[in-house]
């Protein structure tokens, strides 16, 4: 739950300097009674109660629109991260908060190449999707456009992460669970917060570095330091006739600077395991600085040769070696250069009792870059016509001419040729502009002394501009190609656009940034566009009904009650220019969706302060949703039950059905028919096809068949004749069947969840509180895109399973093919957005929380969050086993979540609160190869099992925050994160299992070595 309060100023900068992580601290001058406060305020973040000095405060819980009461317990485990936790970590973004702790599934979005730069948070290993964000209780976007970068840290008061499904409280999307982020109200004065923080790392030689160097790639090793970023707020707050009016805001920067790979041997260059336990080499690129050429005529048509890179104009064959083939990503950002400027305001005017006006706005504004390099790209990246060049071309010498040109060297004839160039000239850019504005507004009040109300709504516009760098003009390249001698100096031949400049590609290291210049010239910048906007009213009212006498004759407190309607709408629209949709395709689009919703919740108290029975309560919730964009409608609902034996003890248990609605994207997907050529060269697999089998008249020997890839059961199963099987009838044009996208109906998620645990606060050792809780979610008609493998390969693995084999509809003659523009309702391979059969999280979550004053010493504070994750992954149909992937990855065992994982964080305090030490310890369990599961249902066979690089080992990283009080008005904080300097585990083929090309799990492992923290607060 949050508590709402106002404290003095001293009060608050005193908070400041306190790091203790699972609670917010006060200070006052009389530190026994700041110990007594924090003693309770903690106690009440783990069981949801409201600390009792704060009885009368404005109390807002997570999981509930029911103010808490005193004494009333949550009964859905709840974890914190507060304020003083975040200042002990001094990080520059939502994902560094929120990627520590275990029930999450980090992400790096800041730091990934190919991301877009939004920051999306993922609980359970389930997808952004089913987790729901929420800013003091209310939406932060649409799922679609969810960019938490517009949260200012500095200004968080708690985040509460709530595990299991909340749809019946909030709506669709809380079906994994809740973050909900509390931002610190009603602040006075003036503080102004300055962080910067940067990375100390030693690089070591490994075995990146042995490859690399085979290659000729540069390693960096020794000491080095880079990445600097920079973190400024400055908050200013009043209070006005008699604080009925509140107003505060706040203004951020931020700044980010690039960390390229090559800064770290770990990633001196993408390591590559071909095959189970093959060797190990460099990912290479025949985008040299030498330059690569390869004849398309003549005897030498399809040789790979490279520009000798001694400077002679000589050919030399292509292929690995020192300044041959080139390192693709030396260059790609480990951190990505980010600049972000941040703002937003805060106001409430009180009338009376009975009327408050609120509002809220929150602006941001974030650019990040990926370096691309500058090259002359391959011409099928234009189409099916190579580049030509002139025979006497100047640049060419005589050896070059003739592996070109044959006899042909020498004149003026046109041969055809590929050319891949990485110039030796500054990167290219990819660019991500994310802005955000979210507005919220209201009245709310208190009628009598039983009710509350409160109508207001959210307004949250995204919007992402996406300026790919654009390929070079192909005119142009090969203009700059067809040069001829005039006066002894190499000329642009007649007819060439103006400017234009002679293109040396017949040499290495190619430096010309006037011909970068030239071949950009003529080139529309790409643009991207895509907007996502939430429109959200809301109304609820509350009452405790036990003012009226309606209490059950063994409780204290009566009944409370809580009802809602809710209206929300989605809508995306994308818009990409000409330059744009000439290279990645793809049409425009303008989508949107809305719901109605009703919802009501209800809170009992049985028994109270009986013999055996401290408390005995349940709780109810259920909601009703219907959509614009289905027929049906849609019900949630919730279950809670408390019992408390004595005050010693509470055992809790909470029972959810949750949905998920379809975005607007998925929507679309699902609904919108379009045909594609199934891509590589599979054909149907009932189709006949050459291959090699064991020939069982003599062992040890094969023989070529043409028998079909799928038995004849399979292919019986997608509705084929006996008849046709391995008939040629069935081959598709240009080995390529129809996929037909979209046409069908995309229905919510449903997802059951559990969670049932104990809480421990033993009055024998006070400040003491355990938790264990368990929870299990289980998600039916699981949301997802599935191309046409999902169903051909599924329908072979399952021996027939109608699940997959429907993907597979035939026309009338068997085959799987159809022509589009016949809108064909048969003869095509399914794929698309659809709702398959189900997706399981299940695991236990351990808490623990103890203070203790060590008399004129001092006092202790510890803080352990652990989770045990026991099964992370799914079931794609009722014939096809359970896929466990916690604790694996590969293999389609994507969200990398160990089995176990835990913080422990242990802080001292002075007496006077002058000084405090925060020491954090991490734990990251390990992960291993899906292929040495032993588990067939994720590919774990003994003839598959790796005996190299198939286990990352547990991983400890430490922390330590130092922080100093002064004179109560100001706090300096000295951080080291990643204290040893661990470097990250080596994981060949990372691209497949991380989305990152550095070798590692950036995400998972603090990959970019120690970062040292310098924080500074004054308040005025």
């Amino acid at each position: 739950m949050v508590f709402r309060h106002s404290v003095s100023l001293g009060a608050l900068s005193a908070a400041l300097v306190f790091a203790t992580p699972a609670f917010a601290q006060q200070t006052s001058a009389d530190s026994s009674a700041s110990q007594d406060q924090s003693t309770a305020t903690r106690t009440a973040v783990m069981t949801g109660q409201a600390a009792p000095e704060e009885t009368g405060a404005d109390i807002t819980v997570t999981g509930t629109r029911i103010p808490s009461r005193p004494n009333i317990t949550a009964a859905a485990p709840i974890t914190s991260v507060t304020s003083a936790d975040i200042k002990a970590q001094s990080p520059s973004n939502i994902e560094e908060v929120l990627n520590r702790l275990p029930q999450i599934s980090p992400d790096s979005q800041q730091n990934y190449q190919d991301s877009d730069g939004r920051q999306r948070i993922k609980l359970r290993s389930l997808g952004f999707e089913r987790t729901l964000v929420l800013v003091d209780g209310k939406r932060l976007g649409t799922q679609n456009g969810e960019d938490a970068g517009i949260i200012p840290v500095s200004l968080i008061e708690r985040v509460d992460v709530l595990t299991g499904g909340a749809s019946s409280v909030y709506g669709s999307d809380a079906v994994a669970g809740v973050v909900n982020f509390i931002l610190k109200p009603d602040f006075k004065g003036i503080r102004v917060d300055a962080n910067y923080n940067f990375y100390n790392h030693i690089n070591r030689a490994n075995i990146v570095t042995d490859q690399a160097q085979k290659n000729g790639f540069p390693t960096n090793t020794g000491m080095v330091t880079d990445g600097g970023r920079a973190d400024l707020t400055l908050t200013a707050g009043t209070a006005l006739f008699d604080d009925k009016l509140k107003v505060s805001g706040f203004v951020n920067y931020k700044h980010a600077d690039l960390v390229p790979y090559g800064n770290r041997s770990t990633s001196a260059c993408q390591l590559i395991q071909t095959g189970k336990d093959g060797p190990l080499s460099c990912s290479l690129s025949s985008y040299s600085k030498s330059g690569y050429i390869s004849p398309r005529s003549g005897a030498n048509n399809g040789a790979a040769y490279i520009n000798n890179p001694d400077g002679t104009r000589t050919f030399v064959p292509y292929g690995p070696g020192p300044n041959n083939a080139a390192n693709p990503y030396d260059n790609y950002s480990y951190q990505r250069a980010d600049e972000r400027v941040n703002a937003g305001g805060f106001a409430s005017l009180k009338l009376s009792p009975e009327i408050e006006l609120y509002g809220s706005g929150l602006w941001f504004r974030d650019k990040s870059t990926n370096n691309v390099p500058t090259r002359v790209f391959a011409y099928n990246n234009y189409g099916s016509t190579p580049y030509q060049v002139n025979c006497n071309n100047p640049y060419l010498s005589g050896s070059q001419a003739t592996a070109l040109c044959g006899a042909a060297a020498g004149t003026s004839a046109l041969v055809p040729l590929e050319i891949r160039y990485r110039l030796n000239a500054p990167d290219l850019v990819d660019t991500y502009i994310n802005t955000g504005i979210r507005a919220t507004g209201g009245v709310r009040g208190k009628i009598g002394t039983a009710w509350t109300y409160d109508v207001g709504g959210v307004y949250a516009r995204n919007q992402q501009d996406w300026m790919p760098a654009t390929l070079p003009n192909f005119s142009r390249i090969n203009q700059a190609l067809n040069v001829v001698n005039v006066g002894g100096t190499p000329t642009c031949a007649v007819g060439a656009a103006a400017g234009c400049v002679p293109f040396d590609a017949f040499s290495a290291g190619n430096a010309n940034q006037a011909f970068v210049n030239f071949i950009s010239g003529g080139v529309d910048p790409e643009k991207q566009r895509t907007v996502n906007t939430l429109t959200n009213v809301l109304a609820n009212v509350t009452g405790d009904l036990g003012k009226y006498g309606i209490t059950s004759p063994f409780a204290e407190q009566g009944l409370a009650f809580a009802a809602g309607v809710e209206y929300r709408e989605d809508r995306l629209t994308s818009v990409g220019n000409a330059a744009f949709r000439a290279d990645y395709g793809g049409s425009d689009s303008n989508l949107s969706q809305h719901v109605w919703e009703g919802n009501i919740e209800l809170q009992a108290p049985l028994v109270q302060h009986k013999p055996f029975i401290e408390q005995l309560q349940v709780n109810g919730g259920f909601r009703l949703s219907k959509y614009n964009t289905n027929p049906d409608k849609f019900t949630t609902w919730k279950l809670e039950g408390l019992y408390s034996p004595v005050r010693d003890i509470v055992l809790r248990a909470s029972f959810n059905k949750a949905q998920r609605a379809p975005t607007v994207t998925e929507t679309y997907q699902a609904t919108n028919i379009n045909f594609s050529k199934q891509g590589g060269s599979q054909n149907d697999f009932c189709a006949p096809v050459p291959r090699l089998i064991a020939d069982p008249a003599r062992p040890g020997q094969t023989i070529t068949t043409t028998a079909p890839l799928a038995s004849q059961a399979v292919c019986r199963a997608t509705g084929l004749s006996d008849a046709l099987y391995g008939s040629a009838l069935l081959l598709c044009p240009d080995n390529q069947c129809t996929v037909r996208s979209g046409g069908f109906t995309a229905n919510p998620e449903t997802a059951y969840t559990q969670t049932y645990g104990i809480i421990l606060k033993p009055s024998f050792i006070p400040g003491l509180v355990l938790s264990v809780d368990r929870y299990r979610i289980k998600i039916n008609n699981s949301l997802g895109y599935n191309d046409d493998s999902y169903y051909t390969d599924g329908c072979m693995r399952s021996n027939g399973d109608p699940f997959f084999c429907s993907g597979i509809v035939r026309a009338a003659n068997g085959t799987l093919y159809a022509t589009a523009n016949t809108n064909p309702t048969s003869g095509f391979i399914r794929a698309g957005t659809t709702n398959y059969y189900f997706s399981i999280s299940r695991g236990y979550d351990f808490q623990g929380q103890y203070g203790v004053r060590l008399g004129s010493v001092g006092k202790l504070d510890m803080s352990f969050n652990g989770s045990l994750t026991t099964f992370a992954g799914g079931q794609d149909s009722p014939l096809q086993p359970q896929r466990n992937c916690a604790g694996y990855y590969g293999n389609g065992c994507s969200q990398l979540l160990p089995k176990w994982s835990h913080g422990l964080r242990t802080t001292y305090t002075t007496p006077n609160g002058v000084f405090n030490a925060s020491f954090n310890w991490r734990y990251v369990g390990s992960l291993t190869s899906a292929n040495n599961s032993g588990d067939p249902a994720i590919g774990g066979t003994p003839d598959r099992a790796q005996t190299t690089f198939y286990r990352i080992a547990p991983i400890s990283y430490f922390d330590l925050a130092l922080t100093f009080n002064i004179a109560k008005r100001y706090s300096l904080r000295l951080i080291s994160n990643n204290l040893l300097d661990k470097s990250a585990p080596i994981l060949p083929n990372s691209y497949d299992i991380s989305l990152a090309r550095s070798n590692t799990i950036p995400a998972r492992y603090d990959s970019l070595g120690r970062n040292i923290a310098i924080g500074f607060t004054a308040n005025f």
